[in-house]
């Protein structure tokens, strides 16, 4: 009896357990209580029985849990990790933690806990899924070693070498089995390190790789703003807790939450801190979730400044801009990945999280003075996509995600007209020189900097008559007199034979060195051997030396006809010329170079070595010369909107009097100030089709690349692949990451062997990232000519408005 008894108990008793196991499944699928951005989300309470914690730790004392969502702020859920093995939650401050059931935080006796997910009852083994990095189509083992290296260094990641055989390239692999929050954190790091790679999913006979999560989200979803529902966990394990030296505090079937008692004493994990909530919960892998709970603001905070850097960028209207996209990018995309118990990434596939200590003054006071404001289109939030670079125009979104998105079209990045370069303009009221005869057009330019340096009897406003004159003797006099003062010698004795070139080149030697060197310098065969003139045999004996190292080094020229015409007089241009370039070659014109940064209030703007910003004020009647081609042409305007190599000369007053600046190839466009707003890559045949992998199959050896279609900002977006045995297409978004590019804003240009075959292309590139919505760079440059933070919104995405949501 007493054993029936006994038998009779243990049913019961395993039924019972049967029975909460049921429960406690249910609450994997269990959705959180819906919310609108009028009533702040909480958890929901849960039923009896559900999501009940085990906890053993002592309670020694309570505090209440305060709503992130106050004020009707959202909260978001980022996924810090999504397969650790273990997690370190800790605090300087008082650390709290909750089950998700508890309405308060109880404060615990250590500083630090150690959290692993524990197995309760077997489970059915997950579907094998994971990825791996891949670089290819590296053109030997040397280059393939070289970069395992570097990758090695950036990651202390190992790599492995590959060789394909098809096209006789090499790669490398890094990892085996990564998750794809793994994957995507480590391509990040070696985007950081300028390595280009790729993540391969490893995926069962059979399987599909879901579609992109980056595609834009149609504006006819009304449910666009989503909360996360219960996070996916079940009885099979749980949550455990130890404290230093391995002493277990407690344990839950329930996701567990940790927290601070101080918002100045942020909780960490693994030693970094966050603002907000730490959770942690055990997921349908065996493995532990971590969760950052957090206001929105909170986590804007924690993005801005990884998206634009406040130290390259700093400018607040483009980091409001940027607060603003990152706000309605997060409340858009809320929810994302719902059936996994967090609503966002900390990496590029959702918005790029760091948390506390990442952030920035400029960045978060951007986010405070735009707080709540999103970006809405007939009243929803827009999916703010963004890119790093453009290249000078965004593109549509259907022409790259395949989804026609009306206020995501292609945008001019720059302001329109006139108006793109009018902030960067500097002016003269000196009228440029009248000049109709090409060969004057650089005379002018040295007529220019001899006049900075106070030589008398130049004309204001030189012109063609004017240089093709005969120089006087009276002004070539006063002139050499001038060169002799700025080389700190003595004024040379000169005769009414000055002007001429023979007499001229041992006056202007004197002038210059103190003494005809030439003579020493030179032997009878070396004079004979620079003497190339049609008619050197008529330069008196006396100045034929000066005259040959004259004309060896560049600083005395002879007419078309290859003649010097020693006995006519010099024309004021041939004289001046001569002056100017020995002048110039021995630097004592006192002239400075730099690179020019954008100009502000009619300055020439230098970068210091310290990182700081100099302005010098150009006088307003200085000379200004703007390389035009291949020479330097006298302007009334210039715009100098930073990058241009410059060339200038500062007068007594401080003020710069003559500027000559060479365009910057950058150009003109909003995102130039970026690194990659201009790029090229070289790849061989056999190194693009090893890049382009499964577009390439059943095409034989690829032979040429041709793009057939572009989109409106000209992006390729239908690419040809032609081979020996047939032809391939890649389409769209897939162009750039299928070849491995930065961006798709690319032309094409192919080398030939002698037999005229193909046999590397180069891609001239602009740009990186996917083209679409707002150009972060370009944010920037259009804050640099004044735009707000709404007009910079609006220049990138047609028709939205800007709503304070909160």
């Amino acid at each position: 009896m007493r054993i029936f008894l006994a038998l009779f108990l243990s049913a019961i008793l395993l039924a019972q357990l049967l029975c909460a196991a049921s429960v406690f499944a249910q609450g994997d699928v269990r959705p959180r209580r819906a919310a609108s951005t009028v009533e702040p989300a909480q958890p929901a309470p849960a039923p009896k029985g559900e999501w009940q914690t085990r906890s053993t730790a002592p309670v020694t004392s309570a505090l209440v849990l305060p709503a992130a969502d106050s004020n009707n702020e959202p909260t978001i859920r980022v996924a810090l990790a999504t397969d650790a093995r273990s997690a370190s939650i800790s605090s300087t401050g008082h650390l709290m933690n909750a089950t998700d059931v508890a309405n308060t935080m109880v404060a615990l006796d250590v500083a630090r806990v150690r959290v692993e997910a524990r197995l309760l009852s077997p489970v059915a083994p997950p579907a094998d899924e994971g990825f791996r990095l891949s670089v290819v189509a590296l053109a030997s083992r040397a280059d393939a070693e070289q970069k395992a290296r570097e990758i090695k260094e950036a990651t202390n990641e190992d790599a492995q070498i590959t060789l394909d055989n098809a096209t006789k390239t090499w790669g490398l692999t890094i990892g085996d089995h990564y998750t794809q929050t793994e994957a995507e954190e480590m391509r990040a790091r070696l985007l950081d390190a300028a390595i280009e790679t790729s993540i391969v999913p490893l995926l069962p006979p059979g399987s599909t790789v879901a579609k992109s999560s980056t595609t834009p989200t149609s504006t006819n979803n009304s449910s666009s703003i989503r909360l996360t529902s219960a996070r996916p966990t079940g009885p099979s394990r749980e949550v455990v807790a130890f404290a230093a030296g391995s002493a277990r505090l407690f344990s839950s079937s329930a996701p567990v939450m940790f927290g601070s008692d101080d918002e100045k004493t942020p909780v960490r994990f693994n030693d970094k801190p966050y603002r907000g909530r730490i959770e942690v919960f055990a997921n349908t892998r065996g493995a532990l979730t971590v969760v950052n709970v957090l206001g929105l603001e909170d986590y804007v905070k924690g993005v801005v400044p990884n998206e634009l850097s406040a130290g390259g960028y700093p400018l607040i209207e483009a980091h409001k801009a940027q607060a603003i996209a990152a706000r309605t990018y997060a409340l858009r995309n809320r929810g994302q990945f719902l059936s996994q118990g967090y609503d966002l990434l900390p990496t590029t596939r959702s918005q790029v999280y760091r948390g506390l200590t990442s952030e920035n003054a400029l960045s978060s006071r951007a986010v405070d003075e735009t707080r709540g404001m999103i970006a809405t289109y007939n009243g929803e939030p827009i999916n703010a996509l963004y890119t790093s670079t453009c290249g000078g125009r965004t593109e549509d979104a259907a022409n790259i995600f395949n989804d026609a998105v009306p206020y995501l079209k292609a945008r001019e990045c720059a302001a329109e007209g006139h108006a793109a370069l009018a902030p960067f303009i500097v002016k003269t009221s000196r009228e440029p020189a009248e000049l109709k005869t090409q060969q004057n057009v650089t005379l002018a330019r040295d007529v220019a900097l001899l006049a900075i340096q106070n030589f008398t009897s130049l004309k204001t406003r030189v012109s063609d008559s004017w240089l093709d004159a005969e120089a006087p003797v009276s002004e070539v006099r006063t002139w050499l007199a001038a060169v002799a003062r700025l080389s700190h010698q003595t004024a040379p004795t000169v005769t009414e034979e000055v002007n001429r070139p023979a007499a001229f080149a041992t006056a202007l030697s004197t002038a210059v060195y103190g003494e005809s060197r030439a003579d020493t310098l030179l032997n009878n065969a070396d004079v004979d051997y620079f003497l190339a003139a049609r008619d050197a045999e008529e330069i008196p004996q006396a100045n034929r030396a000066d005259v040959a190292m004259l004309l060896r080094d560049g600083y005395l020229s002879l007419l078309p006809d290859a003649t010097l015409r020693p006995r006519e007089p010099l024309s004021r241009g041939r004289a001046l010329h001569s002056i100017a370039r020995i002048l110039e070659a021995r630097n004592l014109l006192q002239m400075q170079k730099g690179v020019s940064r954008p100009t502000t209030e009619n300055a020439l703007v230098l970068r210091s070595t310290k990182g700081k910003d100099l302005p010098v004020k150009v006088s307003a009647e200085a000379f200004l010369f703007r390389q035009i081609g291949e020479s330097l042409y006298p302007v009334s305007t210039i715009a100098l909107v930073g990058g241009e190599p410059v060339a200038f000369h500062v007068n007594s007053a401080g003020e710069v009097d003559y500027l000559e600046v060479r365009p910057t190839a950058n150009g003109a466009a909003a995102d130039r100030f970026s690194p990659f707003s201009n790029w090229t890559t070289d790849l061989t045949p056999g190194q693009a089709q090893a890049r382009l992998g499964r577009y390439a199959s059943g095409i034989g050896l690829l032979v040429d690349l041709r793009v057939v279609a572009r989109g409106n900002s000209r992006r390729a977006t239908d690419l040809e692949l032609v081979g020996t045995a047939g032809t391939a297409h890649v389409r769209g978004g897939r162009i750039r990451s299928a070849l491995g590019l930065r961006e798709q804003l690319f032309v094409v240009e192919r080398r030939y062997d002698d037999e005229g075959r193909v046999i590397g292309f180069t891609f001239l590139g602009r740009g990186w990232g996917h083209g679409v919505g707002m150009c972060q760079v370009g944010a920037y440059g259009l804050a640099r000519q004044g735009f707000t933070y709404e007009q910079i919104l609006k220049a990138y995405y047609s028709g939205i408005e800007l709503t304070r949501m909160y």
